[in-house]
C-alpha cells in the first residue's frame, strides 16, 4: 500500500476536527489522515514506540507541517489523557489486542457523542503470528454495536497479498455513556 491507498481508506469517513491515530506507527495513517484534515484539523498520534513517532513526526514536519500534532507515546488499550476527540482512526492496530471490547470501553469514551470511528483492518477472523486477532468487517460491524458504535458501515477496501483484503469501516459513538467493556471471546 501507498499513501493514495491509506487516504483512500479514510477519505469518506473523515471530518473536521480533532482527531487521534491509536496505534499509529511510523505514521502512514496520520499523514493519510493529515492530508485529509488540513491545517483547520489537529492530530493526536499514540504509540508504545518513541523511536516510530520519532519517525513520525518528522515525515509530518516534511509533508504537512501545517497540521497541528502531538505525539503521545503510550499504550492505547490504557486510559489516555487526550481532548474530546472528533474522530479516531485504529488502522491495522485492533488486531494486536485479544480483549476487544474491554478496549474499545476506553477508547470509545475519548469520542465525543457522534464522534467518528474509523478502523482499517484485515477483513478475515483467522490471524497468523503477525495479525493475530483480525477480525473480519462482519465481525466488526457487530462489535461496534455492542460497545456503542451506530450505523456501522464499510467505506473502502483494498486487495492484500497478506490476508486477502484490507478495509476500512465507520462507526459513531452513540448520544449515550459508552457501554461497559465486557469480556468475551478474543473476537469480542
Amino acid at each position: 500500500m501507498n499513501h493514495d491507498d491509506h487516504v483512500a481508506l479514510l477519505r469518506d469517513g473523515v471530518a473536521p476536527g480533532v482527531w487521534a491515530d491509536l496505534g499509529s506507527g511510523s505514521g502512514a495513517f496520520t499523514l493519510a489522515l493529515a492530508e485529509l484534515l488540513g491545517p483547520s484539523g489537529e492530530i493526536h498520534s499514540v504509540d508504545r514506540d518513541g523511536a516510530a513517532l520519532r519517525e513520525q513526526q518528522r515525515a509530518m514536519l516534511s509533508r504537512f507541517s501545517a497540521v497541528p500534532a502531538t505525539y503521545h507515546v503510550a499504550d492505547f488499550t490504557k486510559r489516555l489523557e487526550l481532548p474530546a476527540l472528533d474522530g479516531l482512526v485504529m488502522a491495522n492496530s485492533l488486531h494486536f489486542v485479544r480483549t476487544k471490547s474491554e478496549v474499545l470501553g476506553v477508547v470509545l469514551a475519548l469520542l465525543k457523542p457522534q464522534g467518528r470511528f474509523i478502523l482499517v483492518e484485515y477483513d478475515a477472523d483467522r490471524g497468523n503470528p503477525w495479525v493475530p486477532y483480525p477480525l473480519s468487517f462482519e465481525t466488526w460491524r457487530d462489535l461496534a454495536g455492542r460497545n456503542g458504535l451506530t450505523g456501522t458501515r464499510l467505506l473502502h477496501t483494498l486487495p492484500s497479498s497478506f490476508l486477502g483484503r484490507i478495509y476500512s469501516a465507520l462507526g459513531v459513538r452513540s448520544e449515550g455513556p459508552v457501554p461497559a467493556p465486557r469480556v468475551t471471546s478474543a473476537r469480542g
